[in-house]
C-alpha cells in the first residue's frame, strides 16, 4: 500500500512538465502545408480529402476485384471493351550464365550451390480477404499462408535448422512488391527456393491452391534461373485504381467540362492579364481571390472534379524520371542511405468506366486510374490518386503534380486513397510494351 502511494506521488517539477505536455497536446492543431498559389483557397485540407475519398460505395469495388481474382485480368480489361492479358514468359528472365548451366547440367547432377532449385510463382489474391502481404504474428497474410503451404517442400537441412531454433517449419518466399491490407493482386510474382530435387511445379501449385480456395489462386509455377529475384529482376510494375462514385453525384464528376476547371485554374497568364488590364479588371481578379478565401473559411469548396483534368494531370508524369518522395508514406522524406526515391513512369492515365452489373442494368460509375512505372514507393499510387483528384477539384495547373515534387513537406500532398480500390495487375521482366495497358492513350 505504501509502495503504491509512493509510486503515485509526483514531484512539482514533474507535475508542471506533465501539465505542459497535456495542455500542448490538447491545444495542438493539425499543421497544414502553406500552398502559395491562388488555388490554395479551393484546395481541400487533409481531412476534407480523406472524407471525400473514403465516403464511397467501396464494397462494390471489393466485390468486383473478388470476381477479377477468379476470372483473372479478363474481367478487368472488359471495363473498356478490350481483351488483353499478358502471359508470363520465363525465357525473358533467364540470364546467359544460368541458361548455359540449366541446359548443360540436369537437376539430378547438380551439386552444392548449383543444386538449389528456384521456382517462379505467379498468383492472384483478393485484398479484402487478407491483412496484406507481409507475414505478421497473429494476422492472416498472403505470405504467411503461402509459406505454411510450402512447408512440405523445405529441404532436410533447413528443417533441422528451424527446429534447433525453435521455429515453425515453413517455406520462405520473396516477392516482387509487398501490398497493403485491402490491396488486390492479379499477377503477383514470388519465388521459392529449395535444395530438394523431387519437387515438381504442379505440387507447389496444388499445395497453395488448397490453402484458401477462391481468395488465393496460383496462375503458374515454373522452374527458373537460380539468380532470379522477383523484385530486383523486375523492370516494371502495373497498378490499377478504381474510384467509385456515389449515386447522388450523378454525372457531375465525369461530364464536368474543362471550362469550370479552367475558370479556377491558376495559370501563368494571370500576371500578364493583370498587367494588361485597367484597375477595374485588377480589382475583379482580387475580388475573385477574396471570394475563394471566403468560401474556404465558410467551408464552401468544390466537391466535384473532372476526370478529364485528372487524366491531364497524370499525363504530365509520363516519360519522366522524377523523385516521388513527397508522394510516399512510411519512409523518410530525406535520407542518405537506402534506395533512391526516383521513379520512371511509363504510363499514367485516367478514364471513366462502369462496373459490370449482374442484372444487365447500368453498373456503378467509376473513375479508373492506370499507372505503370519501373518502381513505386510505399503508398505512392494511392497518394497520387488522391492528390490528382484534389488538384483537379481545385482547378490547378496541368503540371501541379510535378510542382508538388518540389514541396518541403509531405503535407503538401493528399492522404492516401483507400486501399480497397488498388490492384496490382502485373509485374514485367522484359521491356515495357504499351499494348498490355488497359486504358488506351486516346481513351478518356
Amino acid at each position: 500500500m505504501i509502495a503504491s502511494c509512493r509510486a503515485s506521488l509526483v514531484s512539482p517539477r514533474e507535475g508542471i512538465q506533465r501539465f505542459a505536455m497535456e495542455n500542448k497536446a490538447r491545444n495542438k492543431g493539425y499543421v497544414h502545408y502553406n500552398h502559395t498559389d491562388p488555388c490554395r483557397y479551393e484546395r481541400w485540407t487533409a481531412r476534407e480529402s480523406y472524407e471525400f475519398m473514403h465516403t464511397r460505395p467501396w464494397q462494390e469495388v471489393v466485390d468486383f476485384y473478388s470476381n477479377s481474382v477468379n476470372g483473372r485480368a479478363s474481367i478487368l480489361s472488359a471495363l473498356f471493351g478490350i481483351e488483353t492479358h499478358r502471359v508470363h514468359n520465363d525465357a525473358e528472365i533467364l540470364e546467359v550464365s544460368d541458361k548455359i548451366e540449366l541446359e548443360s547440367v540436369s537437376a539430378e547432377d547438380r551439386t552444392g550451390r548449383w543444386a538449389r532449385l528456384t521456382f517462379k510463382i505467379v498468383l492472384s489474391y483478393h485484398g479484402g480477404s487478407f491483412d496484406g502481404w507481409q507475414k505478421q504474428p497473429g494476422l492472416n497474410t498472403v505470405q504467411g499462408v503461402i509459406e505454411r503451404s510450402l512447408a512440405k517442400f523445405v529441404d532436410e537441412r533447413k528443417v533441422q535448422l528451424l527446429k534447433d531454433k525453435g521455429l515453425p517449419v515453413e517455406g520462405s518466399v520473396v516477392v516482387a512488391g509487398r501490398t497493403d491490407k485491402g490491396v488486390t493482386a492479379l499477377q503477383q510474382v514470388c519465388a521459392f527456393s529449395s535444395w530438394r530435387k523431387d519437387i515438381k511445379p504442379r505440387d507447389i501449385e496444388e499445395a497453395i491452391n488448397g490453402a484458401v480456395p477462391r481468395n488465393l489462386i496460383v496462375g503458374s509455377v515454373s522452374e527458373v534461373s537460380r539468380s532470379f529475384h522477383p523484385n530486383f529482376s523486375a523492370k516494371w510494375r502495373h497498378y490499377f485504381y478504381i474510384l467509385p462514385f456515389n449515386d447522388w453525384e450523378g454525372g457531375e464528376q465525369g461530364s464536368e467540362s474543362g471550362q469550370d476547371a479552367e475558370n479556377l485554374r491558376c495559370n501563368e497568364n494571370t500576371d500578364e492579364q493583370r498587367i494588361g488590364c485597367d484597375e477595374c479588371n485588377v480589382g475583379t481578379v482580387e475580388d475573385l481571390i477574396n471570394d475563394y478565401k471566403d468560401d474556404h473559411e465558410n467551408g464552401k469548396k468544390r466537391r466535384t472534379f473532372s476526370i478529364i483534368r485528372v487524366n491531364q494531370l497524370l499525363q504530365q508524369l509520363e516519360g519522366k524520371l522524377l523523385s516521388y518522395k513527397m508522394f510516399a508514406r512510411d519512409t523518410k522524406a530525406s535520407r542518405n542511405v537506402g534506395p533512391p526515391t526516383q521513379c520512371f513512369v511509363y504510363h499514367a492515365r485516367a478514364a471513366e468506366a462502369r462496373l459490370p452489373c449482374s442484372d444487365h442494368g447500368e453498373g456503378r460509375k467509376v473513375m479508373c486510374v492506370e499507372l505503370v512505372a519501373n518502381r513505386f514507393l510505399r503508398k505512392m499510387v494511392r497518394v497520387l490518386v488522391a492528390t490528382s483528384v484534389r488538384e483537379a477539384a481545385a482547378g490547378a495547373d496541368e503540371d501541379a503534380l510535378i510542382k508538388l515534387m518540389d514541396a518541403t513537406c509531405r503535407r503538401a500532398t493528399a492522404p492516401p486513397a483507400p486501399p480497397d480500390g488498388l490492384c496490382l495487375v502485373d509485374v514485367g521482366y522484359a521491356e515495357f510494351d504499351s499494348q498490355y495497358c488497359l486504358i488506351p492513350k486516346d481513351r478518356v
